[in-house]
């Protein structure tokens, strides 16, 4: 879902203030109208909002994802925390909230303070790893999140592609100018699923036979 008017003129104004809103006021105004639980996020200048809840393979697969690093033990692994993203003057870029995350370290009260100040998102700098697994819209996944992720120079972005049928191993995040837009990835591991995907040490090659049944 994007933030592009309907027709209805009476609702011209609403959305004029909510376009203007700090996107973490925005966000969370969708949440408290939502009649269902969402998890809705800030990428390139759009909220996204889920259409609705992943599918159950899809809940499969990341806990999947999970387990594997939980059990090469990996330290500071998690999912359902949300992170952002700032610009040079601490603007609010993007807010993402990704199936599964990798921390550089535990939380530190410079980190909490920015949680409290920021309901519900950390820094995003505290992030050495993300992990995505395709849902329904899986567009998102493979454009704006993949260019903010690289925008925010997390180090590896690991991506299972249930739409392509690939997982894939990013490295090396580049920014060519100010426009995160314009980042990506200069390295892409690549394999089919079914196949072992390597990742940089310290963690472990993946199996990902386990998302051909998801």
């Amino acid at each position: 879902m994007n933030t592009d008017r309907p027709a209805d003129p009476d609702l011209d104004l609403d959305l004029d203030l909510m376009e203007r809103m700090e996107p973490v006021r925005l966000l969370a105004a969708y949440e408290e109208v939502s009649p269902m639980p969402v998890r809705p996020e800030f990428l390139e200048g759009r909220a996204c909002i889920p259409q609705s809840p992943p599918d159950h393979g899809h809940s499969e697969a990341v806990m999947s994802l999970f387990f594997q690093f939980r059990s090469a033990a990996v330290p500071y692994v998690g999912t359902g925390n949300g992170y952002r993203f700032t610009d040079e003057t601490g603007a609010t870029t993007a807010l993402v909230a990704p199936d599964l995350y990798v921390r550089h370290r535990r939380a530190t009260s410079a980190d909490e303070t920015h949680y409290a100040t920021y309901p519900g998102w950390y820094p995003i700098d505290m992030i050495a790893l993300v992990g995505e697994v395709t849902s329904t819209n899986h567009e998102m996944d493979t454009g704006p999140k993949f260019r903010t992720y690289a925008a925010a120079g997390v180090p590896i972005y690991v991506l299972i592609d249930r739409h392509s049928k690939t997982a894939h191993c990013f490295t090396d995040p580049i920014l060519p100018g100010d426009d995160p837009t314009e980042a990506y990835y200069a390295t892409d591991t690549k394999v089919t699923l079914g196949d072992p995907l390597p990742l940089p040490a310290p963690y472990p090659t993946l199996d990902t036979s386990p998302f051909l049944d998801n």
